[in-house]
């Protein structure tokens, strides 16, 4: 598909104002000097555990304990990620660490 130069700029204004939307939308609801809502505070506190949660599902949703390697590579990865955010509490460290460890036993050693 050709886009004409018109028609990439329409498609990069649409995404850049669709974004800012986004970003600035809250901002002008809940205001500094207006308390959100109850409901809004209680999902900023629920959402990020059920988050997490959902995508520790979707990517163990394939593993299969019956067949090789059973989950053995995923086991190790979800232990590596546990004890190096335990250790170091830093998400971006354990969750990099976490796959890269798992790229490797799953193209190296399983």
């Amino acid at each position: 598909m050709f886009l004409t130069p018109a028609q990439t700029m329409i498609m990069i204004l649409a995404v850049a104002l669709g974004t800012m939307i986004t970003r600035f939308t809250p901002f002008l609801l809940f205001p500094d000097s207006k308390e959100p809502p109850k409901t809004v505070l209680y999902l900023g506190r629920v959402l990020p555990p059920a988050m997490m949660g959902l995508l520790v599902v979707y990517c163990l949703r394939n593993v299969s304990l019956i067949r090789s390697p059973h989950g053995i590579p995923e086991l190790i990865a979800i232990a590596v990620i546990v004890v190096l955010h335990k250790w170091k509490e830093n998400v971006l460290l354990s969750i990099g660490t976490g796959t890269v460890v798992y790229m490797l036993l799953v193209q190296l050693v399983f």
